[in-house]
């Protein structure tokens, strides 16, 4: 269920409200506080609402070459037990295998305490 902002110019209140889109948008601090179960105080329970629009939050993938320039280390499967390092920074290799331990990322040089 989307989450809605309402402000109350009347006393200076913003209150989140998660509600139905179908739903039409609340008029009123009286409706406003009766859905919430908030405390009406000393505001008119007429006192106009308004709904305040703010972007959504987006989540956009990254890229391999910002992953690596945050200090990251991605692993693609390439085949079975093969894995390439696409993350790969100064000496670590490009390609990863089981039988060659000296494939492994450098973790100890990424990671400090």
């Amino acid at each position: 269920m989307p989450i809605y902002e309402y402000l109350c110019r009347a006393n200076r209140t913003c209150v989140e409200v998660a509600h139905s889109m179908a739903r039409d948008a609340l008029r009123t601090w009286g409706e406003l506080c009766e859905l919430t179960g908030i405390d009406p105080g000393d505001t008119p329970l007429d006192a106009p609402v308004e709904k305040r629009l703010f972007p959504p939050g987006i989540s956009a993938p990254m890229g391999d070459s910002t992953l690596k320039e945050k200090g990251f280390t991605k692993l693609v499967r390439r085949d079975k037990g093969v894995y390439e390092n696409v993350t790969a920074t100064g000496g670590e290799k490009r390609y990863m295998t089981p039988d060659d331990p000296s494939s492994m990322p450098h973790l100890r040089k990424k990671i400090s305490d």
